[in-house]
């Protein structure tokens, strides 16, 4: 289940400031780096100590731990609050609650939809979502403002929570959940205000426990769905040939941590049987870790830059190919797929493979995401962040964030029964593959 792009989740941030235009960013070139599941510990507002307002300064700071010396000014109204509301409250205080909604609160006023406060059971949650496989009910979701609209953030009336598809023999096809029903509560819970990834994170949970979902389909009265969860394994490759055996497809799902394997295997075993024209499927595809965009990128590029991050200091880092990719020959030809759904490390793959000319961009404008975020551990089982803490940019320093890439050829979504971005797919190959047949041409001449 996926809740629209992430998703890396997913993956939906605040108005960028202009993208800054790179001197020419290969000057500033330094060793790879691509390191996105932090392991580190960060202790935000740790422990309930609490200072009295006339407390020496040498005593404030030995009784809050966590606050930023020379900050205790700034400090001091928080904790001030906070023990007003743990002594004078006169109902009962969740002391957890308290520093849970703290941290929820300090995330949320950084005013970007891509950072989140998880509690623990959501952050485990995630976790399981992007690594290919957790417990839930086998929905993919996105938030869209109307049937086919891109996502949008927060749901409401006007920003519906609405299933994509279910996976075959999945819990939600078996209870009946339906493509194109919308999710208006969660147990009970309206899901307004909510993002698409914290919607989905409460929809996941423990196999063999339910969850009831409160959909609106069409016209009719609002109704519940009871779901018992399951384990789900999401495959992420999936893989065959067309155009008579000539052309290799693959359509990528998502960049868990064994995607990135599975979808070597499926090049290499084209490569293997002699195709050298691909259609690259990224449509629908939230993204997920960067290091997999990496190694996927890495099948068809053989050296140079996959794409650039740029951290909070505005310090460049070029993070070229991996070398040994099956498919890198100049005479290989490749088509990608992108759509308003593809985000995130599906946009790395596509700018990539377009700013290199190693394939040709079909379909619509993707989604434009070009953060990347940290998945930061809290201790004490307090959850986690998923923090933005990158930027990244294409090989030639393209910040593509909330435009999206622009394909070289556009083509309209697919209709029942047709698929006219393959379609259109390979009758580029097909133009790509005559010159190689007319005496005296390059093998390599470009689509």
């Amino acid at each position: 289940m996926t809740g629209g792009p992430a998703p890396d989740s997913p993956v939906a941030g605040p108005a960028p400031e202009a993208a800054p235009a790179p001197d020419d960013p290969r000057r500033s070139r330094r060793r790879p780096t691509a390191t996105v599941l932090s392991l580190l510990l960060v202790a935000v507002l740790g422990g309930s100590a609490i200072f009295l307002s006339g407390y020496a300064l040498g005593a404030r700071v030995a009784t809050t731990p966590g606050t930023p010396a020379g900050q205790e000014a700034l400090w001091e109204p928080f904790w001030d609050a906070y023990r007003a509301i743990s002594d004078q409250y006169v109902g009962t205080v969740d002391e957890r609650a308290l520093v849970e909604g703290a941290i929820d609160g300090m995330v949320k006023s950084l005013g970007d939809r891509w950072s989140q406060y998880l509690t623990s059971q959501q952050y485990r949650d995630s976790l399981q979502g992007i690594s290919g496989r957790f417990s839930g009910i086998g929905a993919e979701m996105q938030s869209q403002p109307s049937p086919g609209g891109t996502p949008c953030t927060p749901l409401g009336p006007a920003c519906r929570l609405t299933v994509i598809s279910t996976g075959p023999g999945a819990p939600a096809e078996k209870a009946g959940l339906l493509a194109g029903d919308a999710v208006l509560a969660i147990d009970g819970a309206p899901v307004d205000g909510l993002t698409a990834d914290a919607a989905t994170a409460k929809i996941r949970g423990p196999k063999g426990q339910p969850v009831t979902l409160t959909i609106a389909r069409g016209t009719e009265a609002p109704r519940d769905l009871t779901i018992v969860r399951d384990y789900i394994a999401r495959p992420e490759v999936q893989s065959r040939t067309l155009a008579d055996g000539s052309v290799g497809y693959v359509k990528l799902l998502g960049f868990s941590d064994t995607a990135s394997q599975a979808f070597a295997t499926a090049v290499a075993g084209f490569s293997g049987q002699g195709i050298d024209r691909f259609v690259v499927d990224l449509r629908g595809n939230p993204g997920g870790f960067v290091t997999a965009a990496r190694d996927i990128a890495s099948q068809f590029i053989a050296s140079g830059p996959i794409y650039w991050q740029e951290d909070a200091k505005g310090d460049r880092i070029e993070v070229d190919a991996k070398p040994g990719g099956a498919a890198t020959g100049a005479g290989v030809k490749v088509v990608a797929l992108i759509d308003g759904n593809s985000a995130s490390a599906s946009e790395i793959v596509a700018g990539a493979l377009q700013d290199t000319g190693r394939a040709t961009l079909i379909g619509s404008r993707s989604f434009g995401k070009g953060t990347i975020q940290e998945w930061l551990p809290l201790p004490n089982d307090f959850g986690g962040m998923r923090l933005t803490v990158l930027r990244w940019l294409t090989p030639d320093g393209r910040w593509i964030h909330d435009t999206g890439l622009t394909p070289d050829i556009e083509v309209p979504a697919a209709t029942t029964g047709s698929d006219p971005a393959v379609d259109r797919a390979l009758q580029v190959l097909a133009a790509a593959a005559a010159p190689s047949a007319m005496p005296g041409a390059s093998a390599s001449a470009q689509p």
